[in-house]
């Protein structure tokens, strides 16, 4: 898989036409884009068509970042209707438990990639055990992966082999503002450690020239391939 294909714009803007924006700016740059909380609510399935329309059969795949945590036919239906939606990764929280996780990939019908959110990266403290945890928990009940940060990665990928994804946010350049992120790490030692995809958003959205910010990080990427 080429570097760019693993970069993920977090696509977090308040309305669709801002959103509009950056997807017209950095289509050919990313290789997915997330959409999250703020925008799906403010936006809905539209973004899907917004995206599809920026590139055509090469434009970037959606990476429906919501969260699902509900019972488990409220989350296989969802799961269900973002396949049809065409996502191409979704994610659920793995504090649901294992009946909602196995519901969600039930719902996705191998359509969707699930992933398994384990801690939120804006969260502190000691919680490492709690992801290897989580992960186990996904992985027993059959999703494509995690979301975890770059600092768990490494013992996820040991413990549950190189097959089960590993999406890493959190993700800022060698001495950026970490902002409201906890556990941060840069691109190069997010792929060394065994990262499958990151996800980037200030040190691009916040760049003087985007453009060149996404292509900085996927050189990056590809150096940490490289090595």
């Amino acid at each position: 898989m080429k570097a760019i294909e693993r970069l993920i714009f977090a696509l977090d803007v308040p309305d669709a036409s801002e959103a509009d924006r950056w997807i017209r700016r950095l289509s050919g740059s990313v290789g997915l884009f997330k959409v999250g909380l703020e925008l799906f609510t403010a936006a809905g399935p539209q973004i899907f068509s917004m995206i599809r329309e920026s590139g055509g059969a090469a434009a970037p795949g959606v990476f429906l970042d919501l969260k699902y945590h509900d019972i488990p036919k409220t989350v296989e239906r969802a799961a269900a209707a973002a396949a049809r939606l065409g996502a191409r990764m979704l994610t659920v929280h793995c504090a649901g438990g294992r009946d909602m996780l196995a519901a969600a990939v039930a719902g996705a019908a191998g359509r969707v990639q699930v992933l398994g959110v384990t801690v939120l990266t804006s969260e502190g403290g000691p919680v490492g055990e709690m992801v290897l945890s989580r992960a186990e928990l996904a992985f027993g009940a059959g999703l494509s992966g995690v979301v975890c940060s770059g600092l768990e990665v490494g013992r996820v990928k040991e413990r549950l082999g190189p097959g089960f994804l590993a999406v890493t946010p959190g993700v800022r350049l060698a001495g950026g503002e970490a902002g409201d992120q906890k556990r941060v790490v840069t691109p190069a030692s997010a792929l060394a450690g065994g990262a499958d995809y990151i996800v980037v958003g200030r040190p691009i959205r916040d760049a003087p020239n985007p453009v060149e910010a996404a292509a900085a990080i996927v050189r990056d990427m590809e150096g940490a391939a490289r090595g």
